[in-house]
């Protein structure tokens, strides 16, 4: 899509298309959020797009960050933060929700106002709560302004493990054994709500995996071995989120897969297999993230099974109503079937993550992935679509 066909005001002259990457967030996956970021900036084409960065820090303020996606890396084990990028401490970036404009204003206490000029497209990079779940993308379309990935809808589904289940199910998707405790359940008897976890475990046996249901980036998730693990378990989840989900393990490989949307509907990318690592329990955040546990791009699989994995990942991106992009995650079973474990609206998207592993391997470089997707949103209007 060439800059011509943007809406354009009468007599606004004809620029390139501006993109503001919205990144951190109040989620606890904050810092990969930042990681996400840097690369994204990296690899946008300044000849194409202009850019805007803004970050959110941990407390929500919308803040102007420094354009320097060096400072967006993962150093000494550490994750960056907004905060460590901001152009300042108080200063705050407010974008109109006048679907008539789409200005961003930047102010400071005892400033004027500054306007920064409007927005033709966000580039959403925030993972977990208050980014990836629907809330960002419900501002949005109040504002008017086109966005990568999915809608209301299915950022909402992508985020909530339970109801993404429950949606895969009725579109006759296989899922996992699983139990879902809600706050009021520990609110109103939270022995008789752990009771139902024990009786999980004896129906299923050990390990079990307990997770916060509204989280991603494997935060706060515990692998359980015997009932002497539980409530350490129980405890470490809900400090992330009040409702918890409670999956068996399911003996198989851990295969996943991307979808993209292209101008003729989403595609699959080669499927990718996550061995058990070396030195963790799990495929944990440490793995993912701060060793980096490697993936085996394409997956050993039978070709009848990379076609079957490809069409079961682009199914479930259509039963979720999703747009842009997701990563499909399956266990591929000792009997043969695929199980889906869950998707992700917003992946890892950092060049060592895997969903950019699999569109590499798929002919899809980083830049041409960050380029898709912004024309994707550029295609798409905002409201009922």
């Amino acid at each position: 899509m060439s800059t011509e066909n943007l809406p354009q005001s009468p007599g606004r002259p004809t620029r390139k298309p501006r993109v503001a990457v919205v990144f951190g967030g109040r989620s606890s996956e904050h810092g990969i959020s930042a990681v996400t970021a840097g690369a994204v900036l990296k690899a946008i084409d300044r000849t194409k797009y202009d850019v805007l960065p803004i970050g959110i820090t941990r407390e929500g303020r919308w803040a102007l960050t420094a354009d320097e996606p060096e400072r967006m890396a993962i150093t000494e084990r550490r994750t960056p933060s907004v905060e460590d990028l901001t152009e300042s401490a108080e200063g705050s970036v407010v974008l109109s929700v006048d679907p008539g404009s789409r200005e961003v204003v930047y102010s400071e206490p005892g400033s004027v106002p500054k306007a920064l000029g409007e927005v033709d497209v966000v580039f959403p990079v925030l993972h977990g709560p208050y980014g990836e779940d629907g809330t960002l993308q419900g501002l949005l379309e109040l504002a008017g302004v086109p966005y990568v990935g999915s809608g209301v809808l299915a950022s909402a589904v992508g985020q909530d493990k339970e109801y993404m289940k429950r949606v895969f199910t009725s579109f006759g998707l296989r899922v996992g054994p699983y139990v879902v405790i809600r706050p009021r359940e520990w609110q109103r008897d939270a022995s008789a709500a752990r009771k139902r976890i024990v009786d999980f475990a004896g129906e299923h046996g050990w390990p079990l995996f307990v997770k916060p249901a509204r989280a991603g980036s494997s935060i706060g998730i515990t692998k359980v071995d015997d009932l002497s693990g539980l409530d350490e378990a129980i405890e470490e989840a809900r400090r992330h989120d009040p409702k918890i989900l409670v999956e068996a393990a399911l003996r198989g490989r851990e295969i996943e897969c991307g979808v993209l949307e292209f101008e003729d509907g989403p595609r699959a990318s080669v499927p990718a297999e996550i061995p058990p690592p070396e030195t963790h329990a799990y495929y944990d955040f440490e793995a993912k993230y701060i060793d980096s546990t490697p993936g085996v791009v394409p997956a050993p699989l039978t070709p009848e099974e990379t076609a079957e994995v490809r069409r079961l990942a682009v199914e479930a991106f259509e039963a979720a109503s999703c747009e842009g992009l997701v990563r499909a995650d399956f266990f591929l079973t000792e009997d043969g079937e695929f199980v889906i474990n869950e998707i992700n609206t917003m992946p890892g998207f950092t060049p060592i993550s895997m969903y950019p592993q699999m569109w590499q391997a798929s002919g899809v470089g980083y830049p041409e992935l960050v380029d898709r997707l912004v024309q994707a949103a550029l295609r798409r209007s905002t409201g009922l679509r």
